[in-house]
């Protein structure tokens, strides 16, 4: 059990100058340029990282296609590479709290949250594939009895991960897992204000014995890492997780190169859909209150959208404002924290925009609204509730991701299921219902990639993860993701 000492013990911890990580080596950028690492709880500088270069990049991907012809890692028998990988996952959980701290100090998620959704995740999701590994068969297919058929899984190449600031080190190895398991090599580029704990991971990965070349990191900007490594012609796949604007550059950079696979998950506007007959209905006030609010909001399946039974509605609406008045928002690093800071100042400014647009619109602040804590220098703003908000309003249609919920009432179960797919994205949602018939027509309607029924969050690695319509395609977790990351090969044989 951590307890708060062991945390403050390494509140402070220096950080030094940041490397690259390019075909097993530790390295500054080819032109000595850095991007300075701000925290997001007091606006202090931490330490600095590469600002990666084209040449950097592509360095990277070299290397990494090296490593993928010459099969220093794909080559190995299934179960050296599981041995590797499970001892990885080993010294990730050595370092978990090192890495939780280090994450929290970089992207300000509340620690009680980080424990168990970064390094915690990200161990248990890097031993799931690893255990996998050596348990992924090729087929052969029913035909007549003068051929054969062989479906054989191959590795596809090299993989770009590029990888989002909300969760790095969770994100990273629903990327990183499948893909290296499947036999892949690797070139990950975090998030400009989310960095460090991926490398961190990706120097253990290297401690842990896989080869150099296998899992490269490069850091800067994504107009330039970014850019490079989606028009590459040695690129096979790149997965992201990030915006939607960003997602289109991508395709499109895919179409200009070598028509590279893409996988996108763009994020959502997920409805959190409450009806009358809800069993209790304080604690799906609770929890749909913790959906949206913890992380600051910064979850792309946030039930960022609750459309209540108008029956209830006032009542309900009441409930939740007491569950977000009760939110400890504050310090990252106290294990009391129950929402912590804001990742950047600019996707603070972009909340409070949409505050204000929303009234604006015709929405009703009915809680929250305000940036606060601004004497730590941090970045932090208060649960927020905005009523009365139309289905065409702003706040209803795009993607705020910060702490900031869009209530709607709806009048009947076909209001409900048309609301709920009123917007371009199709993520995740929730539904709360006691009519169990109820609760599977809603899952069958709703159009998402994941819908929790009496709950809102907790899916772990066994399940897939993935949207539909504009939240974009693919899926991260469980057996399914190697899909992204194997060929099919078919051998046809005259016997």
């Amino acid at each position: 059990m951590t307890d708060q000492s062991q945390i403050d013990a390494l509140r402070d911890k220096p950080i030094p100058p940041q490397n690259l990580l390019i075909d097993g080596e530790l390295c500054q950028s080819a032109s000595g340029a850095t991007d300075d690492v701000i925290s997001p709880l007091n606006g202090a500088l931490l330490t600095t990282t590469p600002a990666g270069t084209k040449e950097d990049t592509e360095r990277a991907i070299h290397a990494a296609r090296r490593a993928f012809d010459d099969k220093r890692w794909r080559g190995m028998p299934p179960a050296a590479r599981k041995k590797i990988m499970l001892r990885w996952a080993g010294l990730l959980e050595a370092n978990m709290l090192d890495l939780a701290v280090l994450g929290v100090r970089n992207n300000g998620t509340e620690i009680g949250m980080a424990l168990k959704a970064e390094p915690g995740s990200a161990i248990a999701t890097i031993r799931f594939y690893a255990e996998a590994i050596d348990k992924i068969y090729g087929e052969i297919a029913p035909t007549a009895g003068d051929v054969m058929g062989l479906i054989h899984k191959e590795a596809v190449g090299v993989v770009a991960a590029i990888i989002p600031w909300n969760f790095p080190l969770m994100i990273g190895a629903w990327k990183l897992g499948p893909a290296l398991a499947a036999g892949n090599s690797v070139v990950l580029k975090p998030s400009e204000t989310a960095s460090l704990s991926l490398i961190r991971m990706a120097e253990l990965a290297l401690e842990a014995g896989l080869p150099p070349g296998v899992l490269n990191v490069v850091t800067g900007e994504g107009k330039i890492v970014g850019e490079t490594l989606s028009h590459s012609m040695d690129v096979d796949v790149i997965v992201f997780t990030g915006s939607g604007a960003t997602g289109r550059r991508l395709l499109q950079a895919s179409a200009a190169s070598n028509m590279k696979r893409c996988y996108l998950e763009l994020g959502g506007k997920s409805a959190n859909v409450v009806f009358a007959d809800t069993k209790d209905l304080s604690e799906a006030a609770a929890v749909s209150a913790a959906g949206i609010f913890r992380n600051s909001g910064q979850v792309c399946v946030a039930g960022s959208r609750l459309l209540v039974e108008r029956s209830i509605h006032n009542d309900f609406v009441a409930e939740l404002a007491k569950a977000a008045a009760a939110i400890r928002v504050g310090d990252p690093l106290d294990l009391t924290t129950q929402a912590g800071a804001v990742n950047n100042p600019t996707q603070l400014a972009q909340n409070l925009a949409f505050v204000e647009t929303a009234q604006a619109e015709g929405g009703t602040l009915y809680h929250g609204g305000n940036q606060i804590l601004q004497d730590t220098g941090g970045y932090f703003m208060e649960p927020t509730i905005i009523t009365d908000v139309a289905e065409d309003h702003t706040v209803a249609q795009k993607e705020v991701f910060g702490p900031v919920l869009a209530v709607t009432p709806f009048e009947d179960e076909g209001g409900a299921i048309r609301l709920a797919n009123s917007t371009d994205y199709g993520l995740a949602g929730g539904v709360w219902t006691s009519d169990l018939s109820r609760a599977h027509r809603m899952v069958r309607e709703m159009r998402t990639g994941v819908v929790h029924v009496n709950t809102y969050g907790g899916p772990d690695v066994t399940v897939p993860m993935g949207g539909v319509k504009q939240s974009g395609n693919g899926h991260d977790k469980s057996l399914h993701a190697f899909e992204k990351y194997f060929d099919l090969k078919t051998a046809w044989f005259k016997l």
